[in-house]
């Protein structure tokens, strides 16, 4: 249901608001929205009035923001931007529709992305839109429609799909090891790449072998990718998902360093908001997504 009248500002007085606060005066927002200082002016003082609330706060010809209105432009800027590209949407695309994707990225790289072009053959009303984030986010209050999440069923106010665990395996350089390591203790000796995210990675990878002991510390990087390359180059040993590590392995420019697979610390899920209703671009996405996930 929509909110009553008096709670929706008009489209103008927004922009009005919005550029104002971004640009410091009505003199410098008018001439960017082409229109007269008083009429920014105007814009401003009805949008305090419906409100019933100081936004701005005059200093002379300086225009500054109180703190209802740093907290309310941050919401108009999301509003107005979705509001866009729900636009764009709607022209570039108007008998489908568009999906934005919160990706992790090894997961959009090696697994979502050699699979996208058979969803886009059997769903071409449907873009999709990638972006890359690391960690969970306020997605209900986001432009994301939904979201590629690692753990467990832990972010709050989403609905999930689960996809498949993950399969972790360490891999190094060719010529760091002769042959693959058989005591999984042996591991300590090495050099172990740790992946910022997965503080507990190698922790959790020896326990699951019986080894219970606290791992070298070394070097740690955020992302998969980064961690392969340092391993490509000699710095120690990765521990990859099975899905990522793979193709280098395949190529020879990684070996495994142990010839022991173990289930790693969580899951990967399909999630989106839980208050939104679904679209009918989610709800393809998700059907397929289910299916691909079921062959993986």
């Amino acid at each position: 249901m929509i909110a009553p009248r008096r709670f929706l500002p008009s489209i103008s007085a927004l922009l009005a608001f919005e550029a104002v606060a971004r640009l410091g005066s009505a003199t410098a927002a008018a001439t960017e929205l082409s229109l007269t200082q008083s009429a920014i002016s105007r814009q401003l003082k009805t949008l305090e009035e419906q409100l019933d609330v100081a936004l701005i706060a005059r200093q002379g010809r300086q225009l500054t923001l109180t703190t209802a209105g740093q907290n309310y432009v941050t919401e108009v800027r999301e509003i107005l931007g979705r509001l866009a590209q729900a636009s764009v949407s709607a022209r570039t695309n108007p008998t489908g529709g568009t999906l934005n994707l919160a990706i992790l990225p090894a997961f959009g790289m090696h697994w979502l992305a050699p699979r996208l072009r058979d969803f886009a053959q059997g769903h071409p009303e449907v873009t999709v839109n990638l972006s890359t984030r690391l960690r969970p986010f306020a997605i209900q209050d986001s432009a994301f429609d939904a979201a590629i999440h690692f753990g467990h069923e832990d972010w709050p106010g989403v609905r999930y799909l689960p996809l498949m665990p993950e399969t972790v395996v360490p891999v190094c350089a060719p010529d760091l090891l002769m042959t693959p390591m058989a005591n999984a203790g042996d591991m300590l000796n090495l050099p172990l790449l740790h992946l910022e995210t997965r503080p507990k990675g190698w922790t959790r990878w020896l326990a699951a072998l019986g080894v219970e002991a606290d791992p070298p510390t070394g070097m740690v990087f955020d992302q998969f990718s980064t961690m392969a390359q340092a391993a490509i180059h000699g710095l120690g040993v990765a521990l990859l998902p099975t899905f990522f590590a793979d193709p280098y392995l395949r190529d020879g420019q990684l070996a495994l360093a142990s010839d022991q697979t173990t289930q790693s610390i969580g899951s990967y899920y399909l999630v989106w908001p839980e208050a939104r209703s679904e679209g009918a671009a989610l709800l393809s996405f998700r059907h397929w997504l289910a299916t691909q996930a079921g062959g993986a």
